[in-house]
Parts: structure tokens; sequence; C-alpha cells
């Protein structure tokens, strides 16, 4: 068992339950997944791309990610129809707290001038999305290995109910909310 996952059900619970009023255990907001989503723009020229990114994303997740393809063609953007684009991984039980917690206590702390998360990046029902301009900052990606800098969007998928729910869910994780803006 993670070392998020047994502070969630020894601290995190009841310390919601007494904040929030809640009469039972099972009214606490959970995180239910984690879905890490990246696309390789560079994959219409250069079907490379896509492998490489899926072996990185696999490192840091330790998942294989899923292969999305794209839905139609769109001549402005060089767009075929049913061509590999991007790629997503979504995480759940002990991986998922693993991943959050490699994540807020390693991989956020490395990034430069850090201050915190925003926390505009709510999607009104519980949900949170992250986007990282990088890979470097994940401990399982090599420097000299790395062709090409890519991002990613790392949404935490929530059983809360409003915003103010899943923040106060999140900051007791030990997510780093930005103070004062």
């Amino acid at each position: 068992m993670a070392i998020l996952e047994k502070k969630f059900n020894k601290d995190i619970v009841p310390a919601l339950m007494k904040s929030e009023g809640y009469k039972n255990s099972m009214q606490v907001p959970r995180l239910l997944k984690i879905v890490v989503n990246r696309c390789v723009g560079e994959a219409r020229e250069n079907a490379k791309a896509i492998d490489v990114s899926a072996a990185e994303l696999a490192a840091i997740t330790g998942q294989k990610p899923l292969i999305t393809n794209s839905k139609k063609a769109i001549s402005a953007f060089k767009l075929k129809a049913n061509i590999p684009l991007g790629m997503k991984v979504t995480l759940r039980g002990h991986r998922m707290y693993e991943f959050a917690s490699k994540l807020i206590n390693i991989c956020l702390p490395k990034i430069r001038d850090f201050r915190g998360v925003s926390t505009k990046s709510f999607d009104g029902r519980g949900n949170y999305t992250l986007g990282m301009r990088e890979q470097l900052i994940f401990p399982e990606i090599d420097y000299e290995k790395v062709d090409k800098i890519r991002g990613m969007d790392i949404t935490f998928v929530t059983s809360a109910r409003s915003n103010d729910e899943a923040r106060k869910l999140l900051e007791l994780m030990g997510m780093p909310f930005r103070t004062g803006v």
C-alpha cells in the first residue's frame, strides 16, 4: 500500500469528516483516477515520435499507454483521419497513489521558480487538470536520451461535488496550491 494511500485512510478521511461535517466516511470525496494525456503533433510526419513518446509515458506512469488516433481530417493542420496522434494512461488504485505521491513530493519541487500550482484549473465538477511543460522533471526520464521536450496533461478525477471539496481533498493530500493569487 502506498504511503499516500495510508495517509488518506488514516488522516485525510477523519480530517475531512470533521471539517466538512460528513456523518459517514463514504461521503468523503476520494481520488477516483488520474489520467495522463499527451499529444504528439510531430507524429504526422515522423511515425517514430509516437513510439518514443509512448515509451517515455510508460516509464513515467509504470503502465503502457493507449494510443489515440485522429478522428477526422483537417487540411489546415495537414492532418489525415485515423492516424496515431496522442496517448493516454488511466491510473487507478495503488499506481494512482504512487504516481500522485511522486508528482507532489518529487516532480513539482523540481520545477524552476515553482510557487505552487494554479487554483483555476478545476472544471466545476471537482476534477483538477495540471499541465506539465516538460517530461524532464520525472526521475525515470534520462536527460541524455530525450530527443525533444514534450509536455502532458495530468487530470485528477475526484468524487467531489464541487471545486471547493476537491481543493480541500487535494490540499490535504499535499498538492502545493499557489497562495495569494
